[in-house]
């Protein structure tokens, strides 16, 4: 694989993840999961910036994964620094976006998570991501005899009840659509081209 494209489509990965999430979720404080959804969080109930509410949440990780997985953790960093770089450099721009288009909560909710699983679908395909509750999850998978999708899932959906205790019960609902839709895009940038079985 050539490096630039590799790291091209990080960038493209990260671009997607920061416009999911500063002009469809931010506006309507929906949530995703993982350490994205943690991070909204604190900022949704303290004005910190995402970006860097991202890092500090992931520093743990990080430090578990350097320790046990050098190779996930060179794999996930880039990934990690990019998309929470765009999406800080892109904050800015809500308001313009905003201004010329306009749609409704579930809309959005939806739209902004299938952006935001592609740009992770794109990184996983290209062997990187953000890391978070992913590395957190094969993690515990060693010690929890649970499949990584399901401890993610189980994961995300503790992070967004806690937004909807916290914040409201429409970002409870809202935040379901958007881990729905952002696993249906996902799966779809993730997906195997399988060689076609021929009769003989």
């Amino acid at each position: 694989m050539h490096p630039f494209l590799r790291y091209t489509v990080i960038l493209l990965g990260g671009v997607l993840i920061a416009a999911g999430t500063n002009f469809f979720l931010v506006p309507y404080k929906i949530l995703d999961g993982g350490i994205i959804g943690i991070a909204l969080i604190i900022n949704y109930m303290t004005g910190t910036k995402i970006g860097l509410a991202i890092i500090v949440c992931s520093l743990p990780i990080f430090l578990l994964a350097w320790v046990k997985e050098r190779d996930i953790f060179y794999n996930s960093i880039l990934g990690l620094v990019i998309s929470s770089i765009m999406i800080e450099l892109l904050g800015p721009l809500q308001f313009y976006f905003l201004y010329y288009i306009e749609l409704g909560s579930i809309s959005s909710a939806i739209i902004g998570g299938f952006l935001m699983g592609s740009g992770l679908g794109l990184m996983l395909r290209f062997k990187a991501s953000t890391g978070g509750t992913d590395l957190l999850a094969k993690f515990m998978k060693r010690y929890v005899p649970l499949n990584v999708g399901v401890i993610i899932f189980l994961t995300d959906i503790l992070i967004i009840g806690a937004g909807g205790l916290l914040i409201s019960k429409e970002t409870f609902f809202h935040s379901v659509l958007t881990i729905f839709s952002g696993g249906v895009a996902t799966g779809l940038c993730t997906m195997e081209n399988k060689p076609h079985s021929t009769w003989k």
